[in-house]
């Protein structure tokens, strides 16, 4: 039995990034043909292979189903689940918490609450008329992620490798701050724009278009590689600070730099689909239950992507009538999951 368990382990450190790539490549095709519509995966296959090689041939609605509305909404999926994921580990890493999260440590609430003041304030007819519907929910997002480590920091002084237990209690006050700042925008604005406002912040990614993938396509895949550049003296801040201090790491400013890549990544996200939280947080612990000891930040981005396709998949065939927001399904999954660890933690304790 321990033999077999080790060839496993070996077999998934490995192959277990090439078999994340195939697995994440095949549930793409597979979750494009879930839906109202009646569409097989022949259909999304035929309709890939059509664009693709550019064959001149009209496939009709289902290639117009396929192309313009769920394919690029199972690639936003894919990113939000990779970009959350990747975030998530990242700041458990750095702060040294396996609790962190970007919905728990306040970077979500605030990217939030810029955007909430963006949409109440400004307005989608203001934006659009100026040209800059685009733009303005991602920058919106970024000032009040960027505030809210402001915030975050500037509560634990300037000895910030010595305040991590401070930095996470910080985030929980500043989430519940910034909710609160949200809940008030939303009660002095009209009600049409409530109604908007509030499903989007639950999480959703019906609106997603290929112009609107770009941008937190390209902030994902370059903060990430900018993560990557450090990936060893992430690891090494695992083993505490004095250790990586003592290995010619800066270690606050590597902390801080994280955390200011981490809410790049959150707050762009959140401009593109809404608050979705615990993502995050669970993708890093089972990453790291599959491969102990390591951190691969490729796999955990990959399996987090995963996920979030077939949690979108559950949100948009749970009910016959109508889409659930998927920031519902994950609260309650990642919910359960944070009882889960918080009991593991006691036990170990």
């Amino acid at each position: 039995m321990l033999l077999l368990s080790q060839l496993l382990k070996g077999f998934l450190r490995f192959f277990g990034i090439p078999l994340g790539l195939f697995v994440g490549a095949f549930s793409l095709l597979l979750a494009v043909s879930f839906g109202a519509a009646d569409i097989g995966i022949v259909d999304v296959l035929q309709s890939l292979n059509a664009h693709v090689f550019g064959i001149n041939e009209t496939l009709g609605l289902k290639d117009r189903i396929i192309m313009e509305l769920r394919l690029p909404r199972v690639l936003l999926a894919f990113i939000a689940g990779a970009g959350l994921s990747i975030a998530g580990s990242v700041l458990q890493t750095v702060t040294r918490n396996p609790l962190a999260d970007p919905y728990l440590f306040g970077i979500s609430s605030g990217a939030s609450f810029g955007a909430v003041v963006v949409l109440t304030l400004l307005g989608q007819g203001i934006l659009s008329y100026y040209g800059l519907t685009w733009v303005g929910l991602p920058i919106g997002a970024l000032i009040g992620a960027g505030l809210s480590v402001f915030i975050v920091l500037s509560m634990c002084g300037k000895d910030v490798g010595r305040q991590v237990e401070r930095m996470l209690l910080s985030g929980v006050a500043v989430s519940f701050m910034f909710g609160a700042l949200s809940s008030l925008m939303l009660y002095f604005s009209s009600p049409q724009a409530a109604a908007s406002v509030l499903f989007w912040s639950l999480g959703s990614f019906a609106k997603a278009t290929w112009s609107g993938l770009m941008l937190p396509a390209l902030v994902v895949v370059f903060c990430t590689a900018i993560i990557l550049l450090f990936q060893r003296s992430i690891i090494a801040m695992k083993m505490g600070d004095e250790t990586a201090h003592t290995l010619g790491i800066n270690v606050s400013l590597l902390r801080v730099g994280m955390l200011i890549l981490c809410s790049t990544i959150t707050a762009t996200l959140v401009a593109s689909c809404g608050g979705i939280g615990f993502v995050g947080l669970m993708i890093p612990h089972i990453v790291r239950l599959i491969f102990p000891g390591q951190l691969s930040l490729i796999l955990t981005g990959v399996l987090g992507g995963i996920f979030m396709i077939w949690v979108d998949v559950l949100a948009r065939t749970m009910l016959s009538s109508q889409e659930l927001p998927v920031g519902i399904i994950t609260a309650v999954i990642g919910s359960l999951f944070f009882l889960f660890v918080l009991k593991t933690r006691k036990q170990e304790a």
